[in-house]
């Protein structure tokens, strides 16, 4: 019985040696030079048991062509380091090298987006975040091109509201409306979210008695107040996403190009219908007022038609010429003479 105890406890203790192999060389590879104490107080190992499974490390490898283990075929280690300073340094890999990598570009991006996620609230300063960026870093094909993700909002508005949210304040700020009025507003910040580069603020309004939605760079002079926020009922809850319908909303009617129709995914176009041969459609957007529609004709500048009603027509021709009339203003204005 016991022979055969045994017997059946190799092929377990086989798979727990790979295992720990399997594990073991991607972290030597990730740090570069590592001390066998550290290596064993990650892997909860004994010292013995670390230098074991190193030794064994350089004795693996893939057989080249003939079968047969060459020079190269083998991983290897730095030899007078590991004996005389009990110091791990891997000198040669063997296939890890071969797997698919990220490129310089691609690794970029990622930085970037990772860079974008620790500007968040929740996610500032962590060190998961600055782990994972600097791995990738160390495992691209390329050392990636240096990225800075510009925030539109300096912070300061970002940081005010925060503050007022974690300490349940309420905060105060002038407010630059879609219109273009400025208004003095009273708010009890329920929630700070953001949508592609843009923050938003989320609460009680007291001057409308309702939840509104703020985007932060249209705030001035915020500041958060020495009044606790009030007492709102229980079954006030947030809806899931940052716009919703009203009875006042405009529905505009607009026309562009069928391949372009995505990119008017985030507004939830309606009654798409395609024109002629198909190569065009006419959809129709609910928005707050015809204003609202400047920003969306700039993003799609010679993309989007605003077909009606004829007021939010007009309002973006009035607008389109507005900004035209100030080229025309440029080329006007007299030079002075050198």
């Amino acid at each position: 019985m016991r022979a055969r105890s045994g017997a059946a406890s190799q092929p377990r203790v086989a798979g727990d040696q790979l295992t720990l192999l399997l594990s073991l060389v991607p972290y030597l590879i990730d740090q570069g030079r590592v001390s066998v104490t550290e290596v064993a107080k990650h892997f909860d190992l004994s010292a013995e048991r670390v230098r074991g499974l190193v030794s064994l490390i350089a004795l693996s490898g893939i057989p080249g062509e003939t079968r047969q283990y060459l020079h190269g075929d083998l991983f290897d280690i730095l030899w007078d380091e590991f004996e005389t300073n009990d110091r791990i340094v891997l000198t040669h890999q063997v296939a890890i090298d071969d797997s698919p990598r990220f490129s310089a570009r691609e690794a970029a991006a990622l930085i970037a987006g990772l860079q974008y996620l620790s500007a968040l609230p929740d996610n500032a300063d962590t060190d998961a975040i600055a782990s994972l960026m600097a791995k990738l870093t160390r495992s691209a094909s390329a050392p990636p091109t240096q990225v800075a993700v510009a925030q539109r909002d300096a912070g300061t508005t970002r940081d005010i509201v925060q503050t007022a949210l974690s300490t349940q304040m309420q905060v105060e700020f002038d407010y630059l409306n879609a219109r273009g009025g400025q208004e003095h507003r009273l708010v009890d910040p329920l929630r700070i979210e953001s949508v592609d580069n843009d923050w938003y603020l989320r609460g009680w309004c007291h001057l409308r008695e309702a939840v509104r939605t703020f985007r932060l760079d249209r705030m001035s002079e915020p500041r958060v107040t020495d009044v606790p926020r009030s007492t709102h009922p229980t079954d006030l809850v947030l809806p899931d996403t940052l716009f919703q319908a009203s009875t006042t909303d405009v529905d505009v009617r607009l026309e562009l190009p069928t391949t372009a129709l995505p990119l008017l995914a985030d507004y939830r176009p309606e009654r798409a219908e395609p024109v002629g041969s198909g190569e065009r459609t006419r959809t129709t957007l609910r928005v707050a007022h015809s204003h609202a529609l400047k920003r969306l004709v700039t993003g799609l500048a010679g993309i989007v038609t605003v077909l009606e009603p004829a007021e939010s027509r007009q309002a973006v021709a009035d607008w389109a010429a507005a900004g035209f009339a100030q080229y025309a203003a440029d080329r006007q204005r007299p030079t002075e003479e050198e």
